[in-house]
C-alpha cells in the first residue's frame, strides 16, 4: 500500500537522511548501518503518492533549507501552493513536488531557539489534514507531532516512545498509547509526553491500555497475512458476538441501552461507508428493512458528504469503517452529528469516528495486515446483523432468536467454506490468466457481486465488475463470451429460480461460469464449469459464508498471478486522504 519509503536519524550535528521510491527492504538494503550514531531519536514513513510522482525526491522525511530539520508527514496541505510561493519569495529552495515540503520550510522560519514553538506557528499557518513529526539537529532529544484530520497515537514505553498513524506498528513495544486528537500537539522524549492545543493549551494525556496481542499482527506462518485472516474468520464470527449474544440468543448492546426509545422510534437510518464497508452496507439495508422494518438508505462517504442530506428528527446516520480513519466517512460524520445521532461501526478502538460518533460499536475482528479487507468485512456483516436484530426486538419483533440462534452458528458454516480452500485452488488455477471477469447476484448476493469484484480487481488487478443479474440484459451481456468468465452466485434463496434463468442466458454466450451455490444442489453441477460449494443457511446470512469463498478464489488467482498480495499496487489499508 505504499510506493516509496524514508528515514531520518538525528546523529550529532546533523540528520542521517535516507529514501527510496519503493519497498521498504528497497530502502533497508541502502542503510549504511556501518555508520555510528549517536542519538536515539528518529522518524521514518512509508508514503501512498498524492502530490508529485512515486520518486526518490518525493519521498519522506522532507528537511529545509539547511539540513537541521527533518519532516514526515500524512495528508494533504490544501493551501500549499500559496505558502510555497511565499516561501520561495524569502529565498526558500524546494527539491520535491509535494505539499509536505512546504512544513519544514516553514518550521525553518518559524525556528528562534524553540521547536515546539515552530511547530506551532507553522501548523497554524497549514490548511487540510495533516498528522505530522518533526526532527531537528537543534534539539535531538525530542519529536514534535501535531495532527488535524490525519490518525495520530503515541506510544508509552518504560524509557522509550514512539509515534504512529497506526496503533499495530506500536504494539510490538508497548500497549500503552495516548490518541492525539484533532488540535493537538505533543513534544515526545524518551521518557515523558507533554500534549498542548495547538493554541498552547496544556492537555492532560490519557493514557490507555490496548489489548490487542502483537503476536497477531505476525503472519503466523501463513505465505500472506489475506490468508492468515482469512483463516482466522471462525474465531471471528465468535468473538464479534462475545457479550452481544449469549447460547440462548438473548442480544445486548450495552452502549445502546439508553438508545432505546430513540431505536423504537426511528423512521429511517442512513447508512454511510466506503469500498468493502459500503459493501457491508448495502447487505445491512437489505436485512435491516426486512427484520426491521425501517427504510435504509446506503450511500457512498465521498457522495454522502457532498450532497444536500435531510434527515429527519428520528432518522440514525450509520457510519461504518474498518481503520475508523476513512476521510470521506469521517467528513460525512462531521457533516451530519450536529442534525443526527450517530452511530460507528469501526474495528479499531480509540479511532477518529469512534471518538467522533455518539455511539460507538467495535467489530472485535482484531488487527487487519493485509489491505483488502477480509475479516474486518465478516465482522461487520455480524456486527450488523446483531444490530438490526437488536432493533427489530426492541420495536416487538418476536421471532429474532430463530434468526439470532443461525448466527450463533456462523463459525461453522465459515469452517466448511475454508474446508473447500484445495477445491477452491485448483479452481483458481483454471482461470489465474483470465483478465476479465464479471459476478453477478441478487437480493442479499447482489452486494456480495460487488464485494467479489472488488476482491478480485484489487488484489489480482484482473477487471473484475459486479451487477445485479437482473441487469445483465441493460448492458452487461453484450461484454461476454469465452474470454469473459462470470462468477453466479446463487445459494438457495427465493431468487434461485431467476439466477438460473440469468446462468442460462450466460452460458448461451459461451461464457464459463463458476457458481456459488448451496452444497449438494446437483442442478447447478450440469449447467456450470465450476462450482464452490456453499453450506445451507438462511438467505440473509448467505453473504458471510459467500465472502469467504470470494476471498480465497481472488486471493489464489492473485498468488498464481504473482501479485504481493498484502501490499497492491497503488492501494492503502487506510484511506486517510480523500
Amino acid at each position: 500500500g505504499y510506493d516509496s519509503a524514508g528515514i531520518a536519524i538525528v546523529n550529532e550535528n546533523s540528520i542521517y537522511l535516507n529514501k527510496v521510491a519503493g519497498k521498504i527492504d528497497e530502502l533497508a538494503s541502502k542503510v549504511n548501518f556501518s555508520i555510528p550514531i549517536y542519538n536515539t531519536c528518529g522518524i521514518a514513513h512509508t508514503r501512498w503518492a498524492t502530490h508529485g510522482s512515486p520518486t526518490k525526491r518525493n519521498a519522506h522525511p522532507h528537511t529545509d533549507c539547511k539540513g537541521n530539520i527533518a519532516v514526515v508527514h500524512n495528508g494533504i496541505i490544501e493551501n500549499y501552493l500559496e505558502l510555497k510561493v511565499g516561501l520561495l519569495q524569502k529565498g526558500h529552495v524546494f527539491d520535491s513536488e509535494t505539499d509536505s515540503e512546504v512544513i519544514p520550510h516553514l518550521v525553518e522560519e518559524y525556528y528562534t531557539g524553540d521547536l515546539e514553538e515552530a511547530v506551532r506557528k507553522s501548523v497554524q499557518r497549514l490548511r487540510g489534514a495533516y498528522a505530522i513529526c518533526v526532527i531537528s539537529t537543534k534539539e535531538p532529544d525530542k519529536i514534535v507531532v501535531a495532527r488535524n484530520g490525519s490518525p495520530l497515537v503515541i506510544g508509552v514505553g518504560d524509557v522509550e516512545s514512539f509515534a504512529s498513524s497506526d496503533i499495530t506498528p506500536i504494539l510490538r513495544y508497548t500497549k500503552r498509547v495516548v490518541f492525539v486528537e484533532d488540535g493537538e500537539m505533543a513534544v515526545i522524549k524518551r521518557d515523558s509526553i507533554r500534549v498542548t492545543t495547538i493554541e498552547g493549551e496544556v492537555v492532560k494525556p490519557v493514557i490507555q491500555e490496548i489489548n490487542w496481542d502483537a503476536a497477531q499482527a505476525e503472519r503466523g506462518g501463513y505465505k500472506y497475512f489475506m490468508l492468515k485472516e482469512i483463516f482466522e474468520q471462525p474465531k471471528i464470527m465468535k468473538d464479534t458476538l462475545y457479550g452481544r449474544l449469549d447460547e440462548n440468543g438473548d442480544i445486548k448492546f450495552h452502549q445502546l441501552e439508553d438508545w432505546e426509545d430513540h431505536l423504537r422510534s426511528l423512521e429511517r437510518i442512513s447508512i454511510v461507508a466506503c469500498g468493502t464497508s459500503y459493501h457491508a452496507g448495502l447487505v445491512s439495508k437489505y436485512f435491516i428493512e426486512e427484520i426491521a422494518g425501517i427504510p435504509v438508505d446506503v450511500d457512498v462517504g465521498s457522495e454522502y458528504r457532498y450532497r444536500c442530506t435531510l434527515p429527519g428528527k428520528n432518522s440514525l446516520v450509520i457510519a461504518i469503517s474498518q481503520s475508523g480513519e476513512t476521510a470521506d466517512t469521517l467528513g460525512s460524520l462531521r457533516k451530519i452529528k450536529d442534525r443526527v445521532n450517530t452511530l460507528a461501526i469501526s474495528n479499531v478502538v480509540g479511532s477518529t469516528l469512534e471518538r467522533g460518533a455518539d455511539r460507538v460499536i467495535n467489530v472485535n475482528a482484531g488487527p487487519e495486515i493485509g489491505v483488502a479487507s477480509t475479516k474486518a468485512y465478516t465482522a461487520q456483516l455480524m456486527t450488523m446483523y446483531l444490530l438490526g436484530l437488536y432493533i427489530a426486538e426492541i420495536r416487538g419483533r418476536t421471532d429474532i432468536q430463530e434468526y439470532s440462534r443461525e448466527l450463533l452458528k456462523m463459525n461453522e458454516y465459515v469452517e466448511m467454506v475454508l474446508k473447500e480452500d484445495e477445491r477452491i485452488k485448483s479452481i483458481a488455477s483454471k482461470y489465474n490468466h483470465y483478465d476479465n471477469a464479471m459476478y453477478i447476484g441478487r437480493t442479499y448476493n447482489y452486494p456480495s457481486a460487488l464485494e467479489g469484484a472488488l476482491k478480485l480487481k484489487e488484489i489480482s488487478y484482473v477487471n473484475a465488475i459486479g451487477y445485479p443479474a437482473g441487469e445483465l440484459k441493460h448492458g452487461p451481456i453484450a461484454l461476454l463470451n469465452n474470454n469473459f468468465p462470470v462468477v453466479a452466485i446463487n445459494p438457495n434463496s427465493p431468487v434461485y429460480d431467476k439466477m438460473l434463468s440469468n446462468i442460462q442466458e450466460i452460458k448461451a454466450r459461451d461464457a464459463k461460469v463458476i457458481a456459488l451455490a448451496t452444497a449438494g444442489n446437483g442442478g447447478l453441477n450440469e449447467l456450470c464449469d465450476d462450482v464452490i460449494p456453499i453450506p445451507e443457511v438462511k438467505s440473509a446470512f448467505s453473504p458471510i459464508p459467500v465472502a469467504v469463498a470470494e476471498q480465497l478464489l481472488a486471493y489464489y488467482i492473485a498468488d498464481m498471478r504473482g501479485i504481493d498480495v498484502d501490499k497492491p499496487r497503488n492501494l492503502a489499508k487506510s484511506v486517510t486522504v480523500e
